[in-house]
């Protein structure tokens, strides 16, 4: 029987260890930090954090990943209608903080609680005033209905987590990121695991041998660092 690899357990400024060693659906280390630092050389490496509040920081890198490639986007045609009939504004990074507490808050299908506990929400708060994390959100009568947050480094989004208050409205947001994507060239959305949702929209797995390749040559584009707010 093949043992499976075990995570390491993070000490002081200890570096993240390779994610190809990593259990395909099984957590890469445990503990660290979630400082500026620390993010950063996770998401270049193809690492992310995924916890519950009370327990030690995950850190993750599943094989396969989930992916979109921004000119491969699928618009379904009620979505289309949706953002045709102007009823939902789209603004960037003007309600970071508030957007990341509305996917704290938004019950969840087979979820009990959330994994945004209020460190990760101080930390991504620091990336976003950094200007290397950012929001889309949906507003409706001048009221924050939807959106969704990440983190944007060189060529790559990393999605992070969406909500929605109102029919369609994380759709929305999600169309509108894809769209800048495409237009920024970008080389890919990071779904990071598989949902259906996210698989209407056409995001595919992409084993993860491939995913950090195509990670490297995208990290290492220019980013676009700053408000994108418009």
């Amino acid at each position: 029987m093949t043992e499976l690899p075990q995570p390491v357990w993070l000490e002081g400024a200890m570096p993240l260890p390779d994610p190809r060693h990593a259990p395909a659906d099984g957590p890469l280390a445990i503990g660290g930090t979630l400082s500026k630092k620390r993010l950063l050389e996770a998401y270049r490496a193809g690492i992310f954090p995924w916890y519950e509040e009370g327990l030690p920081v995950l850190w993750w890198s599943p094989d396969p990943r989930f992916l979109l490639d921004p000119a491969s986007l699928v618009v379904r045609r009620s979505v289309a209608q949706r953002i045709r009939s102007g009823v939902f504004e789209v603004r960037y990074d003007t309600a970071f903080e508030r957007v990341m507490r509305g996917c704290a808050e938004t019950p969840r299908k087979h979820e009990a609680g959330t994994w945004i506990t209020p460190d990760m929400i101080e930390a991504y708060c620091g990336l976003f005033d950094a200007g290397t994390a950012h929001s889309v959100e949906c507003w409706k009568d001048d009221e924050l209905v939807g959106g969704l947050y990440g983190v944007s480094l060189g060529a790559a989004f990393f999605g992070e987590s969406m909500f929605t208050r109102t029919t369609d409205a994380s759709k929305v947001a999600f169309v509108h990121l894809a769209e800048r994507a495409k237009g920024w060239g970008f080389h890919f959305v990071d779904c990071q695991m598989r949902t259906e949702h996210l698989a209407t929209f056409g995001a595919v797995d992409v084993p993860r041998e491939e995913f950090l390749e195509r990670l490297a040559v995208a990290v290492g584009q220019p980013t676009r660092e700053g408000s994108w707010a418009e």
